[in-house]
């Protein structure tokens, strides 16, 4: 009985809500719990079911991966060869059988973005790890700037069909040149940060470099 006495004069005797000072002379934390109650709205019930799914049908696993788990790094696939008829000049019909009779060619070939001008039996040290590739395969270089011999040119705007040449090359394989080793500071600073790199490159032989005739290309 005490107890509940005791409680009901607590409550008799409790301070109003209007005693208190205003919400923005109170604390941060005060104003945060004195504030109206955060209310997470949920999505409205004229949504449609197909839509749930679709939208739970984009979000894969790889797009948001979990820390352990490795990133899967897509090879990039080789363009589809043009599928519009090829259309010569004039000019290009009568110089291209020359070119193709002069003994030895050369092309400037472009992998990844980068120029090499080279002919048949030449070494081509990639400045990097091309992915995807084992010693052994045979690729076709099809995207050239410029191909020509001692006495012609047929430069590309910017490249020149691929249907108008040949050339392959072998992957001979990896090379890796020896442990860098290099100390980075700051300045005001005592510690000093060691890195190390190995950069690898990748070996290729040009094992043909041909001219197509305009028999092998009509036909």
């Amino acid at each position: 009985m005490l107890s509940r006495a005791v409680r009901r004069s607590i409550l008799d005797t409790r301070i109003p809500a209007s005693a208190f000072p205003p919400t923005f002379l109170l604390p941060i934390r005060a104003r945060y719990f004195n504030t109206t109650t955060q209310h997470v709205e949920s999505p409205p019930d004229n949504l449609a079911a197909s839509q749930v799914s679709s939208t739970a049908s984009k979000t894969s696993p790889d797009a948001f991966p979990s820390p352990g788990r490795p990133i899967r790094k897509s090879v990039p696939q080789p363009p589809p060869p043009p599928s519009t008829p090829l259309a010569l000049s004039q000019s290009t019909k009568e110089l291209l059988p020359l070119l193709a009779a002069q003994p030895s060619h050369y092309i400037s070939a472009h992998i990844h973005g980068r120029p090499y001008l080279v002919t048949a039996g030449d070494l081509i040290r990639l400045p990097f790890h091309m992915p995807g590739v084992v010693p052994g395969d045979v690729l076709r270089l099809n995207r050239a700037s410029a191909l020509g011999s001692r006495d012609y040119t047929l430069k590309g705007t910017p490249y020149v069909d691929e249907r108008l040449f040949e050339c392959r090359a072998t992957v001979m394989g990896t090379e890796a040149e020896p442990m860098r080793i290099k100390e980075k500071t700051k300045r005001r600073n005592r510690k000093t940060k060691t890195v190390k790199s190995k950069h690898k490159f990748t070996i290729l032989r040009v094992a043909e470099v041909k001219v197509k005739g305009l028999e092998d290309i009509e036909g």
